[in-house]
């Protein structure tokens, strides 16, 4: 082992180092010159400080090995004060690290992305709006506003919170303590001890930046804290309520307050200055340009992208990529060595030394790239698997890799589809690229002109963003399927190895599937099973590669299986079904191809071909394809035949495992109130009985006395459950609907929904059963007598004696006739909106209140006895509980509400 002298170092300057050859204003590119000088690996010192710095892909290859190095944050000392033990600015060994990357990764997998699109597509469009509003000689600074998206962007999604950059002249207030903290840090580490400690002024700016960014995040959290849970599912709820899968902990409010800065600045600083490099290296290569447009015009029919139209804007997201390789936004990062190492075959990196990896000129390495790579090629993505290992880190490395690159990208394809897809964009002045630095890297005093494509010329200016709904493709439910078996052979033991929630996400949804076709199942983590793998049921395993790396829930089982002897598991029968994303193409599938392939060397059988998803391709249709043939074999693999008959029904449900806030009960213009006073009003001298109850609401409304008022009679609890038990689900599960929109329109199609909400909220499980939901119900009973009972209730003297009478529900008969195999999709459809009951409102002096009164009628007494529910329901409110109230001035023409997603989502 030679000695690590053997590593090349530019001249050094006494206790200055080599600090006088770095420019303060872009030390990134005088780091990158040096490299061209000393080649891809040299020594650098400043103030006793050295590190070596790598730019070569095997060099850089060697040292991304979790094993054998790990996360340095001696270059980002200066930012601690900002970034505390945050996710980027923490050592790996600090608890707080650990705990927090538990708890919120998943937050950023693939499923979590569908719940995020709909507020990106918000601010986009607030970006759109502001373009297309400009007059013709107008400029645009592309760097502000990209970061005014990616701020209000990560606001919004991470925190609801809207920092409405678009709505204001300058830049929020964050923004400037941010820009300047960050600018004082970088140029902290440029100055010498004593020139820091003299510069009292810009110190004490550094105070004041501080102590405003901690305020307005700790307003933040203090509000979300007061105002409760109401539903949130964003990075701050997780942060609030989620606990550690390890430690059973959560997170402390301080810890709280440096991830949310860390979210804030990184959430918004690289994805802005990507999507600003984008735009320039477009303006400069027309042909790219004109590529990027046929595409955006081929895969963007809408007005609006979907979700699923982001996936297949395909070659946006290689020029998304190319543009980080030659101006990788976060432009370095560095490691330090776990104990002495050899790299390159010659060079000495000893125990605990610093190594930089210099990302610009590692992604300009002509070994790795060809003779071509200082030029802008995005075709050099067609097929990540043919990148060098080592050559390509713009999200860091390993455990320490960027925890939010899947929302970064699909942000910036999103955002780079909607401005390809109305605007052209313009060069109206020769612009020569400037590279500006923070922590970050962008074009300086960038500004392009744009003018609204032909296709757009009818753009509306005022986009409702509430109509945005993505539309999410979902797996048919096989509770859509009448199925008959003829034996019930088996069952099925479904494994899953996830950090992330997508892999037991799927394992999940097929144990419910299972149920289905009449298999028993049971879902557990791999790691549960160790040396314990049936051989009377079938085996699926659905795991995720981490960094080529077994989930933590899958370590012991992986290395247990590697350990076991041929032999030991004969007769298992099994299949493996791997989640990925090609964009770390050098680990890709690792995992599930080394348990698919160690299973059989030790003795165990495919029952069915391994599948592969992969979370940058067509993810649905993967899945879709995989378990459609996973099925087939499984029923075969089993003895069971399968005779299915399509039934037509116009929705289908898919259970998912992400989670995101969506608009209930669209069509009325909803207050949110709480019960003060619920009492019988003393009528004395009068048969009658009077209740009346008093509101509180949120707002203040206008209304005349007289007018009617509506309370909407939510589902209880108790029905609730009743009707999950029924069918076998969680009031957590959440679900995405899919299918006829036009036929039940009060029912939230397309975005992910819990159990509880969706039957809270928008079905009536309360109201007397109909003849034609009875007509229903003995259509899907499979028991003969129980069918003819059904159908004799259908008769009007036996629905009015026996029905009507005892108010009985569709609940009550489901749970009474348990041969009764109504499909759950079936059910949502033909149960009637919850709706609001209308009653004659007392005019309050204080006009954020409103009273109503009604007659107290015993049971049977009031001709329309199929409403008694509603007034029993209003008769049992409690003061302190909170209801829904519409204001019916006319009960036909009612206006949709924006904030109804807020308040009860």
């Amino acid at each position: 082992m030679e000695n690590s002298s053997n590593i090349p170092q530019p001249k050094t300057y006494g206790p200055l180092g080599n600090l006088p050859l770095i420019n303060k204003e872009v030390p990134t590119l005088s780091f990158c010159k040096l490299a061209e000088e000393y080649g891809p690996i040299y020594r650098f010192e400043a103030f006793g400080y050295s590190t070596v710095v790598l730019s070569g892909h095997k060099l850089v290859a060697e040292v991304c090995n979790d094993n054998r190095f790990d996360k340095s944050i001696a270059s980002l000392i200066s930012v601690r004060p900002i970034g505390g033990d945050g996710l980027f600015t923490s050592r790996t060994k600090e608890a707080n690290w650990q705990k927090a990357h538990n708890i919120l990764m998943p937050s950023f997998s693939q499923q979590a992305m569908k719940g995020y699109h709909p507020m990106m597509v918000d601010i986009a469009s607030q970006l759109v709006q502001k373009w297309a509003r400009l007059n013709p000689n107008e400029t645009i600074d592309v760097p502000d506003d990209m970061t005014r998206l990616t701020l209000d962007t990560i606001g919004l999604c991470g925190f609801n919170y809207r920092f409405n950059s678009f709505y204001k002249e300058t830049s929020h207030p964050f923004i400037l303590s941010m820009v300047r903290s960050l600018e004082e840090a970088m140029y902290r580490g440029t100055r010498l001890p004593i020139q820091n400690k003299l510069a009292i002024k810009k110190k004490r700016q550094f105070e004041r930046d501080l102590q405003m960014m901690f305020s307005l995040v700790d307003q933040i959290i203090a509000e979300r804290k007061e105002n409760g849970d109401d539903g949130e599912t964003d990075l701050l709820a997780r942060m609030l309520n989620a606990k550690d899968p390890q430690t059973g902990e959560r997170l402390d409010d301080e810890n709280i307050r440096y991830q949310i800065i860390t979210f804030l600045i990184a959430g918004h600083e690289t994805t802005s200055g990507l999507l600003s490099f984008a735009l320039y290296l477009l303006l400069k290569h027309p042909d790219v340009l004109n590529k990027a447009y046929e595409e955006v015009d081929r895969v963007v029919v809408n007005e609006i992208p979907t979700y699923q139209q982001v996936l297949e804007l395909k070659y946006i997201r290689m020029i998304l990529n190319e543009a980080l390789r030659l101006y990788p936004t976060a432009p370095e990062f560095s490691l330090f060595a776990k104990e002495d190492v050899t790299i390159g075959g010659k060079y000495l990196i000893q125990n605990k030394t610093d190594v930089t990896i210099l990302l610009p000129q590692l992604h300009r390495d002509k070994e790795a790239w060809g003779e071509d790579a200082e030029q802008f090629r995005p075709e050099r993505f067609e097929d990540m698997s043919k990148i060098p290992d080592g050559a390509y880190k713009p999200f860091g490395n390993g455990q320490r890799a960027c925890i939010g690159m899947q929302f970064a990208l699909h942000e910036a394809t999103l955002v780079l589809g909607m401005i390809l897809q109305n605007f052209e964009l313009l060069e109206h002045t020769v612009y020569k690229l400037k590279i500006k630095q923070t922590l970050t890297l962008k074009p300086d005093d960038f500004k392009i002109h744009v003018r609204l494509r032909e296709r757009q010329m009818h753009l509306n200016h005022s986009i409702n963003v509430s109509e945005m709904v993505t539309h999410v493709p979902v797996v048919e439910s096989h509770s859509k399927r009448e199925l008959k078996v003829k034996s019930k052979k088996g069952s099925l033991l479904i494994l899953y190895g996830s950090n992330m929630g997508t892999a037991e996400s799927i394992a999940q949804d097929l144990a419910e599937q299972a149920l289905q076709y009449g298999i028993q199942s049971k879902v557990a983590p791999l790691n549960d099973h160790i040396d314990q793998l049936p051989k009377e049921e079938l085996v699926l395993i659905i795991t995720s590669s981490y960094n080529g790396k077994p989930p933590r829930n899958a370590l012991q089982f992986v290395k247990w299986l590697e350990e076991v002897e041929q032999g030991r598991i004969t007769g298992v029968r099994f299949a493996v079904l791997g989640c990925g994303d090609r964009n770390w193409a050098n680990t890709y599938q690792a995992v599930p191809r080394l348990i698919d392939e160690q299973l059989v060397l030790k003795g165990a059988e495919r029952f069915t071909s391994r599948g592969e998803v992969d979370a940058s391709g067509d993810y649905e249709k993967q899945l879709d394809e995989w378990v459609e043939r996973m099925w087939s074999d499984a029923l075969n693999s089993l003895g069971i035949a399968e005779q299915v008959k399509e039934e037509s029904t116009k929705i289908s449900i898919k259970l998912v495992n992400s989670t995101s806030c969506i608009p209930l009960a669209r069509s009325y213009e909803v207050f949110h109130g709480t019960i003060i006073d619920n009492r019988i009003e003393d009528k004395t001298g009068t048969s009658q009985v009077k209740r009346r109850i008093d509101i509180s609401l949120l707002e203040d409304i206008d209304y005349e006395e007289g007018e009617e008022i509506g309370i909407f009679r939510t589902n209880r609890d108790e029905d609730i459950n009743r009707l999950l038990n029924r069918y076998g689900w969680n009031d957590w599960d959440h679900v995405i609907l899919s299918g006829d929109h036009e036929s039940t329109p009060h029912l939230p199609f397309n975005q992910t929904v819990s159990l509880n909400r969706l039957l809270r909220y928008s079905v009536d499980l309360q109201e007397v059963v109909t003849q034609e939901q009875i007509r229903e119900l003995a259509k899907y009973t499979t028991c003969p007598p129980h069918k003819i009972e059904l159908e004799a209730c259908i008769e009007e003297s036996v629905y009015d004696e026996q029905i009507v009478k005892n108010q009985t529900t569709i609940l009550d008969l489901l749970e009474k006739y348990e041969a009764c195999e109504l499909p759950f999709d079936r059910l949502l459809e033909i149960l009637s909106p919850v709706q609001p009951r209308f009653y004659p409102a007392s005019l309050f002096k204080n006009p954020n209140r409103v009273s109503i009164m009604f007659d107290q009628n015993p049971h049977g007494q009031d001709g329309d006895t199929r409403f008694n529910a509603s007034s029993n329901y209003l008769e049992q409110c409690n003061p302190g509980e909170e209801v829904m109230v519409v204001i019916d001035k006319q009960q036909s023409n009612l206006k949709v509400s924006s904030n109804f997603g807020e308040r009860f989502s």
